[in-house]
């Protein structure tokens, strides 16, 4: 069962190196790695021609991450493909051995696991665990949603729901992972262990001003599907990330 990771790189050549780091030691034989540059400036380029392992470069203009997701997706040859950004890591080396045994039961379609914010200039420095936790059948309701760097889907899943919804600036992922579970309801296992670790200081949670404008936009996720979120849906999950901005 071939797995292809797809990271989008923009002027990444600070943390770069980490990514493809570790991907290239995974323990698992069969990876495709697709690299989605969008016409960087600097030597992210340079550093990614040092990794043999990295099956196929696409290095032109795009119109955000999303695109550059888009881009990989279509390219992408593996039964099952994850995302993983230039500035997250995975935690060892077995990560996409444990996630290919999951995808060992036919009947799973998408897997997803814990994740880890750390320092941007400190990867060793947990800033704190987002702790998954089983879906449950109204979780999208109650502010629920898995981290996305840890979530892998069967090729198929795509050719099923389609791609990333551009228009959106932040919550792209989000709406993606709205529409697999919740509304098309595709079975999903969740794999108890930290696998990803994130730097901090995501687009979204740069500032409490974006984390606000995020949360418009994973609204209009629920919308643009067609789902009707309980009343305080529309709360829950604003309310949980602004404390958790405040935290830090």
């Amino acid at each position: 069962m071939k797995i292809t990771i797809i990271t989008a790189t923009f002027n990444s050549a600070k943390t770069v190196r980490n990514t493809l780091e570790c991907i290239r030691d995974q323990d698992y034989p069969n990876i495709e790695h697709i690299v989605v540059d969008g016409k960087s400036k600097d030597e992210t380029l340079s550093i990614v021609a040092e990794f043999p392992h990295v099956a196929r470069v696409i290095s032109e203009k795009d119109y955000g991450i999303y695109d550059a997701m888009n881009k990989g997706i279509r390219k992408a040859t593996g039964e099952i493909i994850g995302i993983l950004n230039s500035d997250d890591i995975y935690c060892n080396r077995e990560v996409l051995s444990n996630i290919a045994r999951e995808f060992s039961d036919d009947k799973v379609e998408a897997v997803y696991a814990d994740l880890q914010y750390v320092r941007h200039n400190n990867p060793a420095k947990i800033v704190r665990t987002w702790k998954s936790g089983s879906l449950r059948k109204n979780s999208f309701h109650y502010g629920w949603m898995p981290p996305h760097p840890s979530f892998f889907v069967r090729r198929t899943v795509y050719d099923k729901v389609g791609l990333f919804n551009t228009t959106l600036r932040s919550a792209a992922d989000y709406e993606m992972m709205l529409r697999i579970l919740l509304k098309h309801g595709l079975h999903a296992k969740y794999l108890p262990q930290v696998i990803v670790k994130m730097r901090s200081g995501g687009v979204s949670n740069a500032s409490l001003k974006n984390r606000i404008r995020a949360n418009r936009e994973d609204r209009l996720a629920w919308k643009l599907n067609g789902l009707r979120p309980y009343f305080f849906t529309l709360y829950a999950k604003p309310i949980r990330k602004i404390v958790q901005f405040l935290k830090k």
